[in-house]
């Protein structure tokens, strides 16, 4: 593990999702859609995290259909992850391009993670390692704030401006990077 610690992913899922408006139709289930990754280094010469990239992977459903509020939420259509791959490729793709099984990763909070467990189990291989860090849990620690606040809101104590949309996996996963470059060493 030594060789990488001076790498992290930080990883934003989106998933099909209905409102209480329009319940989830029966006998479908919320999967993932879209793979948001931001890749972080310190490589530099002041050993300080920087972004070094970003990318979306779009998955196609196989067990749902994107529904009008999760359009509305993400601005994904059907039609955008008609075009996806499958997760197993989303999968593959990260271990292959992001050596993802030996590279420490974050989410804000604890959904990426169980999401992507459950979404695995019994039908690829878990594409990551044991090394997960909950943002939303560290921020909260590491501002020495009361409670646990949102990306958005981490965002607006930061200073930093959100970039791209909200709720789109890889402009989350980017604004969290962005919040990481400003606290962490």
């Amino acid at each position: 593990m030594a060789k990488y610690t001076d790498k992290m992913l930080v990883i934003d899922l989106e998933a099909t999702c209905w409102d209480e408006n329009s319940p989830q139709p029966k006998g479908e289930e919320s999967e993932i859609i879209e793979v948001g990754i931001c890749s972080m280094s310190r490589q530099n010469a002041e050993k300080h995290w920087t972004i070094i990239g970003s990318e979306s992977i779009l998955i196609k459903p196989i067990k749902s259909k994107i529904s009008r509020f999760c359009t509305s939420l993400t601005t994904l259509t059907q039609a955008q992850v008609d075009k996806g791959v499958t997760l197993f490729e989303a999968c593959r793709r990260l271990e292959a391009v992001y050596d993802s099984p030996h590279v420490p990763w974050a989410s804000w909070g604890d959904y990426d993670r169980k999401m992507f467990e459950k979404s695995c189990k019994g039908v690829v291989r878990y594409p990551f390692g044991p090394t997960h860090w909950n943002m939303k849990d560290f921020y909260s620690l590491m501002t020495k704030l009361d409670r646990e606040v949102g990306m958005a809101e981490a965002l607006k104590l930061e200073g930093i401006p959100l970039s791209g949309t909200h709720h789109r996996g890889v402009d989350d996963a980017y604004n969290v990077g962005k919040i990481l470059e400003k606290i962490l060493p």
